[in-house]
């Protein structure tokens, strides 16, 4: 069994020890289709960032979402349009912050899907334009 794997999933006590599991093997799983991370966990006034990355030259500002079963339909679901106001206000202020205006930028959504032993990853680049 690989470290992160969906039975290591089930196994955390609480649903933070679930989320940080979670946003683990999707980090792996992005470095490994050429992503480079540039920050994870970015808390601002505006919200949370899970991952601030880069693929190329975009600055992509990536929402991770793991779900242990289908009960509430896929994991990518999880980001509605009040999820995604409160990651344009985050991805925002670390523009501003980290003076990086000029840079293409972009939100992307991974949903990782328990399946099996395993997991099921669903990315969606450009997921959702900014919400003001």
């Amino acid at each position: 069994m690989s470290p992160g794997s969906a039975d290591d999933f089930r196994r955390q006590p609480n649903t933070r020890a679930q989320g940080r599991l979670g946003e683990d093997e999707a980090v792996r799983w992005l470095i490994a289709q050429g992503y480079e991370i540039v920050e994870r966990n970015v808390v601002n006034h505006g919200g949370e960032i899970d991952v601030v990355g880069k693929e190329g030259t975009t600055l992509c500002f990536i929402e991770i979402k793991a779900r242990d079963g289908d009960r509430f339909g896929p994991a990518i679901a999880a980001v509605d349009h009040r999820k995604q106001r409160r990651l344009s206000r985050a991805a925002a202020l670390y523009i501003a912050m980290k003076k990086r205006h000029r840079e293409p930028c972009r939100f992307d959504v991974l949903g990782l899907d328990r399946e099996g032993d395993g997991w099921r990853y669903t990315l969606v680049r450009n997921a959702f334009p900014f919400v003001g």
